[in-house]
């Protein structure tokens, strides 16, 4: 594939400020301030990345629970991100959400979900609509393992058929639904091998390898704009963290995620990749490196010194006035 300089920087920044943003959001929960639980998405930026790179503020996507890393790749504002999990009143959704709905339809963020397999039938609809304006819009669910198995995916993954909708379903498969490995929980080697019971492609991509990701997305969605209809694609990877921050994370084996890390880290691979082939230097990597650190670093000084929400502020959001 044919990736320009600025698409590889813009690639390698997104990635960054999941990681980045991740890792602190790890930290600062360790301290008691932020309220409710948070579910990192550290080791899987190649995905969501890979992804909505190919997308515009038209097309839609729904997460999960793990949702920060799809946020931030649609272009959710950081700032608004790290104030919502604070729970602060200027956060993305008023401090009203947390961590795990934050939403943002102006970027096309449907919202991350605390329902595992909630966003699929999300984004038949939002694939219906963009069916019937015929704007060349997409819609795309990102699932879990665990999600996979649910009855609203399977519908789902029908109904786009049946009605033909320009929908992508990304099972991204980290190998456990919470503390449950996948190998125990899915009925078959590979989910993506459910889309032909449904008419669909399926395809099974390493969800390390962002290069990977970003052309079998890029095949997917120029599909389903043409009209080609829905695709099941299944991205192999491993989360960093626990299930939940505090998750002792027991049930996985010894070293684990220290050989993922050494071995298949996608932001390792990304980098010795384009240093390599003379894409980029490693100075402009360090140089994103260094200005993501303070974005972070700023994200958080602003959400810790931004305001919380008021007893007043309970009644406001609660209906929607149509004209």
């Amino acid at each position: 594939m044919s990736l320009s300089e600025s698409k590889l920087l813009q690639a390698y920044r997104k990635m960054r400020q999941i990681r980045a943003f991740e890792d602190r959001v790890h930290d600062e929960f360790a301290t008691g301030e932020i309220p409710g639980f948070v579910h990192l998405y550290a080791g899987e930026e190649a995905s969501a990345v890979g992804f909505c790179m190919h997308l515009n503020d038209e097309d839609r996507i729904a997460s999960t629970h793990r949702g920060h890393g799809h946020c931030i790749a649609k272009g959710v504002e950081i700032n608004g991100m790290m104030s919502e999990i604070y729970g602060r009143r200027n956060g993305t959704c008023a401090g009203k959400g947390g961590s795990m709905h934050i939403a943002d339809l102006e970027k096309g963020m449907m919202g991350a979900n605390g329902i595992v397999g909630a966003g699929p039938p999300l984004i038949c609809g939002a694939g219906l609509a963009a069916k019937f304006r015929k704007n060349g819009a997409v819609a795309i669910a990102f699932v879990g393992d665990g999600g996979s198995n649910q009855g609203t995916t399977l519908e789902s993954l029908n109904l786009a058929t049946v009605w033909n909708l320009p929908c992508i379903f990304v099972a991204e498969n980290n190998g456990y639904a919470e503390s449950t490995g996948s190998k125990w929980s899915v009925s078959c080697e590979n989910i993506a091998d459910r889309a032909a019971a449904f008419g669909m492609p399926g395809v099974v991509v390493d969800g390390h390898d962002f290069f990977a990701v970003y052309e079998v997305a890029g095949e997917a969605i120029k599909r389903a704009r043409e009209g080609g209809g829905p695709t099941l694609i299944e991205c192999k990877l491993n989360r960093y963290y626990g299930h939940f921050e505090g998750d002792a994370q027991t049930y996985r084996g010894v070293d684990e995620v220290k050989k993922v890390k050494e071995s298949k880290d996608c932001l390792m691979l990304f980098s010795k990749r384009v240093t390599e082939q003379g894409l980029l230097t490693q100075a402009q990597l360090d140089a994103i490196d260094k200005e993501v650190a303070a974005e972070i670093e700023a994200s958080v000084e602003h959400a810790k010194s931004s305001a919380k929400p008021t007893a007043a502020d309970l009644m406001t959001d609660v209906y929607v006035s149509y004209p």
